[in-house]
């Protein structure tokens, strides 16, 4: 079963999504919190696999309520709902640690597919609206170094100095890359001549290094540390 968490300052809200995921044989509502303090709670006493967190609540607001979710609760993983269709809202969400990002007007299928999503691991936003909202918003902490004609690293991109990109090998530095311009596993397979099994392996050991949950965090980290710039 996937537990569910659900906070928003609306009865009427919690209600409709309750009677949407409480259809489903897979999922389960393990609690209910009407703000950000209390979602904490919530997450201590009942840890989900999933909290739902409506963005903008009285007193703490769903940003600043999964910051502090996940910095008590590391494994802890929000989909931020909101009725706001702002590319600033997505990466400020993105930014302290939310898994995903859902419009209230979605339909029941759509919602029911993000926690199950999520639930199993991977991120809720497509590959192409991530890099969109992170190269609007990202500000790069490192000053691009340069890169030799032949290199064969993507536009927008450079090799970073060592001390920009940790543990990470040359191969994985450039399937990040790969994967900051919103490819798939099976594209940077095809990319880069590999299996996606491969692609995959990749992929978990640079999760593991920079110490991110999942690839949609590996690509803010990328960003902000200057792994990858913004274009122009």
């Amino acid at each position: 079963m996937i537990r569910v968490g659900l906070v928003d300052d609306q009865a009427m809200v919690r209600v409709g999504l309750r009677m949407i995921l409480e259809a489903e044989n897979d999922i389960e509502i393990v609690g209910e919190a009407a703000d950000g303090a209390d979602a904490q709670a919530l997450v201590r006493d009942h840890t989900p696999d999933v909290v739902l967190m409506d963005i903008r609540m009285p007193g703490m607001d769903g940003l600043a309520a999964t910051e502090q979710v996940i910095a008590a609760h590391p494994d802890a993983r929000v989909v931020i709902l909101t009725t706001f269709d702002d590319d600033e809202y997505v990466y400020e969400a993105l930014r302290v640690g939310a898994s995903g990002f859902l419009l209230k007007s979605a339909d029941g299928d759509t919602l029911v597919n993000a926690v199950r999503v999520v639930a199993g691991g991977e991120a809720l936003l497509a590959p192409e609206v991530t890099r969109r909202v992170i190269e609007r918003f990202a500000v790069p902490a490192a000053t691009p170094a340069t890169v030799p004609p032949s290199s064969p690293e993507p536009q927008g991109a450079y090799v970073p100095p060592p001390e920009a990109i940790g543990d990470l090998s040359e191969r994985e530095v450039e399937v990040l890359q790969l994967i900051a311009r919103g490819m798939s596993n099976q594209e940077i397979a095809k990319e880069l001549w590999v299996s996606p099994t491969t692609v995959k392996t990749h992929v978990s050991h640079i999760l593991t290094k920079l110490g991110v949950r999942d690839r949609v965090q590996a690509v803010v980290e990328a960003y902000e540390s200057g792994i990858v710039i913004p274009k122009g």
